[in-house]
Parts: structure tokens; sequence; C-alpha cells
């Protein structure tokens, strides 16, 4: 046992989970919204040299949140210009690209249910002509995270999604998949059920019954988020609740540095608006773990006191934050930092999208159901509380309960 263990307290079937993650071979980590699948990552790299071992994730908002290097530029697919031959061709002739694929053992692939099956099978040809095997990926070790339930990939075509799992790369690569099935982040059985079955697209009479009470009139004073399909939607609700605020507006820019062209890509990545705009009274949602475990990505509380280099965060649990201006970065494919947005960890939390919210845990929820388009995104909206009880739905429509059947059937196969 290494030195750090008995500081974490994993589920049983996380603890499989990282046994089956120290002992090797490529593995598959899932499972559904709130298993803990950041948790159990988060401490297998603790034990990793990220030079030999780096995290890749598959969008650049999600490289910025867990300080990686996206997938695409780490293995030179760029955005893939003249399809998968040329990509391939190109990247297998980058110096940078052999050099670093020669220097590493693995990596780890968050949100892999984000990468095409296309762009996963480049990748695993470039490893094996890079390195000279015939061998799943050249011999490199790969750790994929993530829950094909959830967002599907970004395609031009997003009528037909082309599921990582469905290219003939997945069963290559021999993943030992691991599920973890105890839910940390919701502790109501009832609402757990109903999120298996909306998991599943399934719209049960228990699932209709369930929402329809859940169509509620948001109360007076209501503290919490809510969730819109839209980022327009998003942005004008926010700007109308501060307005209503009588204490004095304070803005604090974000200090941008780096590299030009990064430097605009981290404005579009990064949680943080280029302009902060703050009251005191102010509903906002942290956008970073706390280290010490104070909160998490998605707690929300109202600005008690504004000093300029400092904020004191009153959260909807009782507790108070202290916080202070932190860096977020944006890694070139090497590694290295090439810019950096330096501000507080903090959005306004009155309002939020639905794809903004993966992965994070709210406290309370108000959310429109109605007229959603992508598979998985009602399951991702509604699995970001732990109680139903703090659950209001503005309305919802069966149609946008939906999932691709192709990923239910996935599941199914190995459970």
């Amino acid at each position: 046992m290494s030195s750090f263990d008995f500081q974490v307290n994993l589920t049983t079937c996380q603890q499989a989970a990282y046994d089956a993650l120290v002992k090797g071979g490529n593995i598959f980590v899932t499972g559904g919204a709130g298993s803990g699948k950041s948790f159990l990552i988060r401490h297998f790299m603790r034990s990793l040299d990220t030079k030999e071992f780096p995290i890749l994730a598959s969008t650049g908002a999600a490289a910025v949140l867990v300080g990686g290097r996206t997938f695409h530029s780490f293995f030179g697919l760029g955005i893939m210009e003249g399809g998968v031959a040329a990509t391939i061709e190109k990247a297998s002739r980058n110096r940078q690209v052999i050099t670093r694929l020669k220097k590493i053992k693995g990596f780890i692939v968050d949100e892999v249910s984000m990468l095409s099956g296309p762009t996963l099978h480049a990748a695993e040809i470039i490893c094996r002509r890079i390195r000279g095997s015939d061998v799943a990926w050249g011999g490199l070790r790969i750790v994929a995270v993530g829950d094909f339930a959830q967002l599907p990939p970004v395609e031009r075509s997003p009528q037909a999604h082309s599921w990582a799992f469905l290219d003939p790369v997945w069963t290559f690569s021999g993943f030992q998949t691991q599920v973890l099935k105890t839910q940390t982040r919701c502790r109501d059985d009832e609402y757990m059920r109903i999120l298996a079955q909306v998991r599943e697209g399934r719209v049960t009479p228990e699932v209709k019954e369930y929402l329809d009470k859940k169509v509620l009139q948001v109360p007076e004073g209501f503290e919490g988020t809510r969730l819109f399909p839209r980022r327009d939607q998003t942005e004008m609700f926010n700007t109308r609740k501060l307005a209503e605020l009588d204490s004095e507006e304070k803005s604090f820019e974000t200090i941008y540095s780096g590299d030009t062209r990064a430097v605009e890509s981290l404005k579009k990545n990064s949680p943080l608006p280029e302009v902060l705009k703050l009251k005191e009274g102010a509903l906002v949602m942290l956008r970073q773990n706390d280290p010490m475990g104070r909160w998490v990505n998605g707690s929300t509380g109202h600005v008690e006191k504004i000093q300029p280099h400092a904020l004191r965060v009153r959260l909807l649990n009782g507790r108070s934050a202290e916080l202070e201006k932190v860096s977020f970065s944006l890694m070139n494919a090497e590694g290295e930092v090439i810019a950096a947005a330096l501000n507080f960890p903090l959005t306004l939390a009155w309002a939020s999208t639905i794809h903004k919210s993966q992965g994070a845990t709210l406290d309370r929820m108000s959310v429109n159901l109605a007229n959603l388009w992508e598979p998985g995104q009602a399951y991702v909206a509604l699995s970001r509380l732990q109680s139903g009880s703090d659950l209001w739905i503005e309305k919802w429509d069966a149609k946008s309960i939906r999932v691709d059947p192709r990923v239910v059937q996935f599941y199914r196969d190995f459970q």
C-alpha cells in the first residue's frame, strides 16, 4: 500500500478499479454520472510521472479543467482535414509527435465518449507506425475514462454519432472494463432509480410521474442554478439577475498571458469570463475542486465580501470559502504552458448551460428539459444533483430523454 492510500476512502468498486489500474494493462473506467470516475483517476495519477504517463482530454475545455493536453494536439491530429488517412500520414512524419510517442509509456484519456471512433483509430495507427510495433497502440498503455451515456462526440454530422466503441480499434485495444456502480454524488434512492432509467432513455410511467411532479413554479428567492440548453439563454439570465441586486458592481478583468493564438483558444475553453462582474449577494459557482475537499467544481454560494485580491463566498452548505485569484492554463502538445488566465475561480451561477455543467455537482437546480437535441443531454442535466428534493423542472418532453440505442446495447453486453 502506498503512503497516500490511507488518506482516501474508495468505494468497493473504486478499489477494484484502482487495483486493476495499478496492476497494468489497457483499462476502460466507466460508470454513471456521480460514480466517482474523476476522483478515482486523480487518486491514481498521484502514483504517475505525467511526463511518462500524461493525461489527455477530449476537448479543450476539459483539458483546461484537468490541467492536461488535448488528445488531438498530442497525436498531431489537428482537425483531421483531408480525412483519416491523410491525418495519419502527416502526423507519422511529425518529428515532435515521433519524439513524444517514443518517450511515454502510456496515457490517460478523459471523457472518451466525446472522441469519435475515427479519431481514436487514427491515433492508434500513428502509435504503431512511430513505435514500430504491431501490438495495439504500439505497446503503449491506454487508460480510457468516461461514460458513453453522457454527451457524444462533437461531429460535423451529428445525426450519426461515430462512438469510439463502434470502431474496430476499441476491440483491438483489449480494454479491461471497470464499472463504477456505487453512487458517490446522489444519496436519494428514488432519484437514483429515475436517473438509471433516464440514462437508458426510458420514459417509464414511474419516470413520467416523477418528472411531472417536479414541474413546479420556482419559488421566490430561489437559491440555485437554472440549466438552459443554449448559451445565449444562460448569459441573458445571469445578466438580468445581477442587475436586480442593489449592491455596487465590481469588475475583475481576467489577466491573460502567452502566445496570441493560444490566448484566443484559452478564452474559448476556460471556464472564466473575460470580465467577471460581481456584486455582494451574487449567486456564484466555484469552478475548481478544492484540494482540501471543502468544495467541488459546481459548489454554489453567495458573495459575502469583495476585496481587490480576495473574495469570501458563503456556500449553500453553510461553509465559508475564502478565494484568491488562480490560474487556468492551456498546454501545448509537449505539456508546456502556452497561455494562462488569472482570475477568481468562479462564475455567476443563476444559470449555466447543460454542456458546461457536465462534471459539476450542483446544490439546487431548475432545468428546462424541452427541445433537447443530443443523446444523453437530459441525463447529464438531471444527474448533477445529490437529491431529487433539490430539483425543479420548468418543462420537459419525452422526446428530450434520448439515448443512442447502440450505447444501451454496449453497456448491456458487458454487464
